[in-house]
């Protein structure tokens, strides 16, 4: 493997598992983030103690405060900031020359709708995009636990590009070309993972979470399908796998969410209790847009929307669910 200089924008858990994916495979990667105190203590101490506790840097990833810092052979990009600020964070690359860009954010931009790639083509022209996505969360990758993820462009040959920076023993990659299917997995299971805590939360047990899993599983399809994604990326790993896993383990920020609101908590007091961002907040309002726009129907999310925006407890929601007319398809 030939040794490139990469920048990670977004010091985050995830941004920072992936520095640290690139970095054991040998890359010099350089770290930025908005958050200048959060990059000078990475820098002092090697430790990102905020959001990816005791896990050491190594010395090939270098946080740096300004993004002209970045050496000029730099090329490729890693932008993992939350979807929301994805648009505001492409103004810092001005200064530098952008090839190519691999997206790591789920969700959609609040008040567009738009996926990532159309907001990078707003803002950077002729320049590669690529997306990853997949079941992964950050405190097992930094752990170099067994992980397996997709990166999608319209070109697989470019996506194999990033797969060659990312790809370990322990770090699988796999190539797909449906860069719309893969985003629209990856944005849609974080409200399916607030409806699995609320779920959980109120004690409706084990059955109930596997039909919303399978029925959340047919909205995200629908809706992509739409849009123009491939019924078969939504089984495959960004699809199916990561709503499993967002939906199923606590480490979900999202799906805690859900255990939250279910307790009664406002959705102030949870994002409080959980500390960091909630992909899925921003997401089910952009989601719910985006089925209206396209005749999609989308119980679960309605739902989930209903309660975020206080229009229903969370067992009204669940109710409003189970009264719907029977429908007989699967």
């Amino acid at each position: 493997m030939t040794s490139q200089p990469v920048l990670v924008q977004g010091a985050g858990s995830w941004g920072t598992a992936l520095a640290l994916i690139l970095a054991r495979n040998g890359h010099q990667v350089f770290l930025w983030d908005i958050d200048f105190d959060l990059i000078r203590e990475i820098k002092l101490d090697r430790h990102n103690r905020k959001y990816l506790p005791g896990v050491k840097i190594p010395d090939n990833v270098l946080p740096i405060e300004k993004i002209e810092d970045t050496p000029i052979e730099v090329r490729k990009i890693i932008s993992a900031v939350p979807c929301h600020a994805l648009r505001s964070s492409l103004n810092f690359l001005r200064p530098l020359t952008v090839e190519s860009i691999c997206v790591a954010c789920k969700g959609l931009e609040p008040g567009t709708q738009k996926l990532s790639h159309k907001v990078i083509e707003d803002e950077i022209q002729n320049c590669s995009i690529a997306i990853l996505s997949g079941p992964s969360f950050a405190t097992e990758v930094a752990a170099g636990l067994p992980t397996a993820i997709t990166i999608a462009a319209k070109d697989t040959k470019f996506a194999q590009e990033f797969s060659n920076l990312f790809h370990t023993d322990h770090f699988r990659v796999y190539i797909d070309s449906d860069y719309i299917g893969v985003q629209i997995g990856g944005a849609v299971k974080n409200v399916m993972a607030i409806a699995a805590g609320i779920s959980d939360g109120l004690g409706f047990g084990s059955n109930a979470r596997s039909a919303l899993i399978t029925r959340g599983l047919v909205e995200i399809t629908r809706l992509g399908l739409s849009m123009g994604a491939k019924r078969d990326t939504f089984m495959g790993l960004a699809g199916l796998g990561d709503l499993i896993l967002t939906c199923t383990d606590n480490q979900s920020r999202n799906r805690r969410l859900g255990l939250l609101l279910a307790k009664g908590l406002s959705i102030e007091e949870a994002r409080k209790e959980i500390g960091q961002e909630i992909e899925g907040l921003n997401t089910a309002k952009e989601v719910g847009i985006l089925a209206k726009k396209n005749h999609v129907e989308m119980p679960i999310s309605e739902q989930v929307n209903s309660v975020i925006n206080s229009e229903c407890t969370a067992k009204e929601a669940v109710s409003n669910l189970v009264s719907r007319r029977q429908n007989l398809k699967t």
